[in-house]
């Protein structure tokens, strides 16, 4: 507000207020007229009405005064800053004809609090003059963002007669508060003239950093000790797990606050001790909310569910924190229905709450409804924080939302969100298992710190997406940035290896990553190799590997050998695989349908019927494959044959034109793939109306050109599905995405990713 329009109010008040006392005079003459308020009663009133969050008021006030002191536009800003209004509190500072010191301290202390620190210095700098709480304002806003050097540069320029307690305990909080305990120590020593404030500091320090020897030798050390003392002590033990050490503290110490009897309970309860934690909780004197939420949480932990239950509905002192603790350990134990049911039952919630309920759907299974929990959440008008948005992404690459994803990536990028590990690395999760992985990779790029996570996510999208060359390039990048590779890290690798059949490289890394890595083999990387080994038609390299693992088969791996026996016509070798199979996961249908594949392929129709029967007998029930893909923020489904959905007439009328389009491609069916004895011309029939190319061909007649077709599916792609795609991406001229129950496929120009390699 300029001074202009503050004059302008005061000339318009003024004639109001001479209008207002003429008529008054005629009317009422014998009334006695109100004194004017004096500047210190309109100083406080300002002073009031901001306290109450009345901020219009406290300014009708301001601009109707007469004569205004510093100490009333010090009233406003201080009032504006407290009210979070920075904007109008800058707006006033930079109008104030005349500035005192507390009109420096004071906004330069606001700057700080909005995280302004570059409009801080700069009108640090520009003090005329500055006392101790001007030096200590700056070094206490480098301190509290984490620039420790810059907060001891301050320091060293504070004058002796500026530097205080606050001073020194706020540097010292500098290098505590950022994990450089042992800077701390040195400055710690270099002067004697501590507070018992600044003992706890740095002895809370060490506790933070689990140096338990240094935080006792200060504790041993100090002369005056008090509550916090011996609270920091006794939780530092509790939480280490040292629980011995942390009750003899508990019983020496001379006094104990309520804060000292649920460090116990807190120990007791982190270390899984839950019935000794309810003894101490027994004796507590007094409780507070922390102390029942901790004892009500450890019987969460522990499953003993209906215990936390009587305790919560005698707890005197709920909070917000109360109700969270309990919906979160019901949604995690299964018990949906009873944390919607708390949740509803709240008398007020925070994103925590939502946060719970939402992820306690998903967990779950329960997309849907844990979207749909996100939307009301916005509309309620609670912000999402950074765990609700990775449970969200979460959700949308689980069901392959990748519309809502990107509208998702939207609004972290408006909040500022999107850099960080942790939300970053959701969405990096979200794009690869939606099928967009170059933005998977401009996301990667983005990520300012990345982490194991991220790395590990990358390469396991490039390896799923058949780019294995590119997951081997960010794998040695991740070397070379000092990222030591853990067993995920060789999980991805040789996966890549696998769908891209480099098997002298995949060797290579599978036999060198103890040796390098200090990574001994597992499961999966065996399962990996034999997969690798497999697909690439050495089956003898493939079982010999087999024999010498130093542990026996599981599932996976004959599952791997029996899909590459498939590949390569081996019935022999692909019936001991698939008995072995049977014998440890005999519900598992996908491998009686791979071994059913396999005697098609060999035209053993006897066998295929045998096998059929022998679903039958055993229950196991041969899972429906479908397809799906998002057009306009709605999925749309599709099944073998399907003629329910309202646009089969036009699927089906392009299929059928698509098929002269591909005989002259050169395209020939490939009817022994049917798992069923027909005619050549009804199997050719089947084949055309599978599932991934209707969901193809509606995604031609409705997504736009230039815009990619992303198809999933649930069910590994057939092979003539796979060369119909193919020929279809060059017909149309597409590219077309598909993801089946094992990799993506990225059809261009008539050339899958996979190099016919799957």
């Amino acid at each position: 507000m300029t001074n202009n329009k503050i004059q302008m109010i005061l000339r318009t008040g003024a004639k109001r207020l001479l209008h207002s006392k003429s008529k008054s005079s005629l009317i009422h003459k014998t009334k006695p007229q109100t004194p004017p308020k004096t500047t210190i009663q309109c100083n406080t009133d300002i002073t009031n009405f901001m306290r109450s969050g009345q901020c219009d008021s406290a300014l009708r006030i301001f601009q109707t005064m007469t004569h205004r002191t510093s100490v009333s536009w010090n009233a406003m800003i201080s009032g504006y800053l407290a009210n979070n209004s920075f904007t109008l509190a800058r707006q006033l500072f930079d109008q104030m004809p005349h500035r005192d010191l507390v009109s420096w301290n004071v906004m330069i202390t606001g700057c700080v609090r909005n995280g302004n620190l570059g409009a801080a210095r700069k009108l640090f700098d520009q003090m005329p003059v500055k006392d101790a709480v001007s030096w200590n304002a700056m070094l206490s806003g480098y301190a509290q963002s984490g620039y420790v050097e810059e907060a001891r540069k301050v320091f060293d320029m504070i004058p002796d007669e500026c530097r205080n307690s606050i001073t020194w305990n706020g540097i010292l909080a500098a290098y505590v508060q950022n994990g450089r305990v042992d800077e701390a120590r040195r400055l710690f020593e270099a002067n004697a003239d501590w507070d018992v404030i600044s003992w706890n500091c740095l002895m809370g320090g060490y506790v933070r950093k689990r140096k338990l020897g240094d935080a006792r030798v200060l504790f041993d050390r100090m002369v005056n000790r008090d509550e916090v003392s011996w609270n920091t002590m006794i939780s530092g033990y509790a939480q280490s797990g040292d629980l011995c050490e942390a009750r003899k503290l508990f019983d020496e110490s001379p006094v104990r606050d309520v804060y000292t009897w649920t460090a116990m309970v807190s120990g007791y309860v982190q270390n899984g001790m839950v019935d000794e934690a309810r003894r101490v909780f027994d004796e507590m004197p007094v409780k507070n909310s922390v102390s029942w939420n901790a004892m009500i949480a450890g019987y969460l932990q522990c499953k003993r569910i209906d215990v936390a239950k009587e305790l919560f509905d005698v707890m005197p002192c709920k909070n917000v924190s109360s109700w969270n603790t309990m919906i979160t350990g019901f949604a995690q134990s299964g018990f949906i229905d009873t944390a919607r049911d708390l949740f509803e039952k709240m008398p007020r919630r925070d994103c925590i709450s939502w946060g719970a309920i939402i992820s306690g759907y998903a967990h779950l299974g329960h997309n849907e409804e844990a979207l749909r929990l996100f939307v009301e959440m916005k509309r309620s008008g609670e912000k999402a924080n950074r765990s609700i948005f990775s449970c969200i992404l979460s959700t949308c690459a689980e069901i392959t939302a990748l519309e809502l994803g990107y509208q998702l990536h939207a609004q972290l990028v408006k909040v500022g969100l999107r850099s960080g590990w942790y939300v970053g690395n959701a969405l990096l999760s979200t794009y690869c298992k939606c099928g967009n992985i170059d933005e998977a990779n401009a996301i990667f790029e983005e990520i300012s710190d990345k982490d194991i996570v991220s790395w590990n996510t990358i390469i396991a999208g490039y390896a799923r997406h058949g780019f294995g060359q590119e997951a081997l390039r960010v794998f040695e990048s991740m070397k070379r940035n000092g990222v030591k590779p853990d067993q995920v890290t060789m999980v991805g690798v040789l996966s890549a290896c696998s769908h891209s059949g480099l098997v002298d490289r995949g060797t290579h890394y599978f036999y060198t990553m103890n040796r390098d890595y200090g990574i001994a083999a597992n499961s999966k990387h065996y399962t990996c190799m034999i997969d690798l080994l497999g697909r690439a038609g050495r089956l003898d390299d493939a079982q010999n590997l087999m024999k010498s693992m130093p542990f026996e088969p599981d599932a996976a791996t004959w599952g791997a050998l029996l899909g590459a026996s498939r590949i390569h016509g081996n019935t022999e070798l692909g019936e001991k695989a698939a008995e072995m199979v049977f014998q440890m996961e005999p519900d598992n249908a996908g491998m009686y349908v791979l071994l059913s594949n396999l005697y098609a392929a060999s035209g053993r129709w006897a066998d295929v019927g045998a096998m059929r029967l022998k679903m039958r007998d055993t229950g196991v029930k041969k899972v429906p494959g479908y397809s799906w893909l998002e057009v306009q923020n709605k999925i749309h489904t599709f099944s073998v044959g399907d003629s329910t959905h309202p646009e089969t007439v036009r699927i089906y009328a392009y299929l059928e034109e698509l098929a002269f389009k591909l005989r002259k491609e050169g395209y020939i069916s490939s009817p022994k793939l049917v798992l069923h004895d027909v005619e050549e011309e009804e199997k050719e029939h089947m084949l055309r109306y599978h599932s991934e190319k209707l969901a193809v061909a509606f995604g031609i007649l409705n997504i736009q050109g230039g815009r990619p077709i992303r198809v999933f599916k649930n069910l590994r792609v057939c092979a003539d599905c796979h060369n119909v795609i193919k020929h279809i991406s060059k017909i149309e001229g597409r590219l077309i995405i598909v993801r089946d129950s094992h990799r993506f496929h990225h059809f261009r120009d008539g050339i899958c990713s996979c190099g016919d390699y799957w």
